[in-house]
């Protein structure tokens, strides 16, 4: 369980307490429902992540959504898109393991996740992590009810494989961005579990993704 949950969850129970005193048994259902609601939103199950140094994990449950060749740098890049309903787990885990290199944070618009324009006008964190000479970039998009983006590690910090990095709260987006040479192990339609479905696997020689300019500003709020 996400500390969040018990931080929606108890104001909650309290005011069903007293309404229950206040007003009778049938005014504690709303609140309680609502209770219930954020415990199970919060949830924060474990997860078998797969081995192999090229393995690409899925840094969220989801749905995918587009499997696309972008250009980054005048280079094809891989980008794989999955979106995250308000019924979804929402904690996200490295897809790599290694070290982060650079955590940008972009203020945008909080557009519909399902929306093409989203993965670059959205309010998202930027996060690109290297590890055996392979880097990957992943983004945590907010999405239409998505208001806050978490990531709780910084520049220099080593993560695992499937490691728990943060989390979007409420409906929202995630893209990952790869080498167009590394081999994709899904396809859209596909429903994805973070830190336990195989996205892809990065070529021996080490692939490399980019997100544009080296930026200067770090940290999620």
């Amino acid at each position: 369980m996400v500390a969040d949950g018990y931080k929606y969850a108890l104001p909650l129970l309290v005011a069903a307490a007293l309404l229950g005193w206040l007003a009778g048994l049938p005014w504690i259902l709303p609140p309680l429902i609502l209770a219930a609601f954020f415990l199970w939103f919060f949830r924060d199950p474990e997860r078998r992540i797969p081995e192999g140094e090229a393995t690409v994990v899925s840094p969220a449950d989801g749905k995918v959504t587009d499997v696309s060749t972008i250009p980054i740098g005048g280079r094809p890049h891989t980008r794989i898109s999955i979106f995250l309903s308000v019924f979804d787990v929402h904690v996200n885990r490295s897809p790599i393991a290694g070290v982060v290199r650079d955590v940008r944070y972009q203020r945008g618009k909080f557009l519909n996740a399902m929306n093409r324009v989203s993965a670059e006008q959205n309010e998202q964190n930027i996060v690109t992590v290297e590890g055996q000479g392979q880097t990957v970039v992943f983004k945590q998009i907010a999405g239409l009810l998505a208001r806050r983006i978490v990531f709780d590690r910084k520049v220099g910090d080593t993560v695992a494989r499937g490691e728990r990095i943060g989390l979007i709260k409420f409906g929202s987006r995630v893209d990952v961005v790869l080498d167009a040479s590394a081999q994709v192990q899904i396809k859209v339609g596909d429903r994805v579990r973070g830190g336990a479905s195989v996205l892809a696997l990065l070529a021996a020689s080490g692939a490399q993704a980019a997100a544009g300019p080296a930026p200067t500003r770090q940290g999620a709020s």
